[in-house]
């Protein structure tokens, strides 16, 4: 039998009466309620799912909202590149926990001014503590929590479920355990930790407490994954336009379109999903298998000139898994 996914139409991309211009992430909570972290008016969106409104929250908190996480108790876990904090809410918007100090960077050398060829995760200049543009976080098992920090650092940052510091692994550069822009993080249900090293065009396995484990390399620019309890791995890939470079691969002589790949256990591909994606930069998946894209196409493609504005609208996909019982 093998899966394959379609677009659900009934699903819109932008939620009606609410004000935004990106969906940074998603994730789902046990009752298949889907939540929507947008940027311009920064807030939190939930639907039921059917794709119908429920609540927002959330607005006038963010500086640059990048990451959401819901914990298997209901936490909605919210990740602030802008302002280098996690902060931990109620499913209703109640301010709960803080991680971080909110506009404080740590110290990486990270320079704004200093030239790039590739990217600006260049001006990290070497590792440093929580958090400096930290950018998505993963629960695990055992309710510990792991942070992505990537656009000014290069580091995992493992937590306990009440926030206190139990150790960080990472350094600058493409080997195992280096990274560039560790982006998208998630915790299979063996512990171990799957990282999206995003400009290192691959992922990165580690043990619970940061043993590097294998990567897989036949990847682009994996924005986020998310490990389903079947053990597969599906990830969304960021468009790579043609003449921009790669740290590992070089300069890109063509466009290398967007799109969502599941993976086995392994890390080999077992379906790819080009579909229509701009900018896919979160997904989720919830209890039936299906799978939630959320894109930035402003910030990424829109406010850059890489496509007009008649694709202001393209912001999030539910997509439903369809299945061929005559495929052994």
């Amino acid at each position: 039998m093998t899966v394959a996914w379609r677009a659900d139409p009934a699903w819109s991309q932008r939620t009606a009466g609410l004000d935004y211009t990106d969906v940074t992430d998603t994730d789902t909570d046990a009752d298949d309620h889907v939540y929507l972290l947008t940027r311009s008016e920064g807030q939190v969106i939930v639907r039921d799912p059917d794709g119908g409104f429920v609540r927002s929250w959330g607005r006038g908190t963010f500086t640059t909202p990048h990451g959401l996480t819901v914990g298997p108790d209901g936490s909605v876990y919210c990740v602030d590149a802008g302002d280098h904090t996690v902060r931990r809410f109620s499913p209703t918007g109640e301010l709960l926990a803080v991680i971080g100090t909110a506009g404080v960077p740590s110290d990486t050398g990270y320079s704004g001014d200093r030239p790039v060829r590739v990217h600006s995760v260049e001006r990290v200049r070497y590792p440093g503590d929580p958090f400096n543009r930290c950018t998505a976080l993963a629960v695990a098992p055992n309710g510990e929590l792991y942070v992505a920090d990537g656009y000014g650092n290069c580091r995992v940052h493992r937590f306990s479920a009440d926030g206190e510091l139990l150790g960080s692994w990472g350094s600058v550069g493409t080997g195992p355990g280096e990274f560039h822009l560790p982006h998208g993080i998630d915790v299979g249900p063996d512990g171990r930790v799957y990282v999206a090293d995003r400009e290192n065009d691959r992922i990165q396995v580690f043990s619970p407490d940061g043993g590097f484990l294998e990567q897989w390399t036949d990847l682009q620019r994996p924005c986020d994954l998310v490990v389903g309890r079947d053990g597969t791995v599906s990830v969304v890939e960021l468009w790579r336009p043609a003449g921009t470079r790669s740290f590992v691969h070089g300069e890109v002589p063509a466009d290398l379109p967007s799109r969502l790949s599941v993976l086995d256990g392994e890390g080999r591909p077992q379906q790819r999903w080009h579909g229509s994606f701009v900018a896919p930069h979160g997904i989720a998946r919830d209890s039936t298998g299906a799978l939630y894209v959320a894109e930035v196409t402003h910030s990424f493609a829109i406010a850059t000139g890489r496509v007009g504005p008649e694709y202001a609208d393209q912001l999030f996909t539910r997509l439903i898994p369809t299945f061929d019982e005559e495929t052994p």
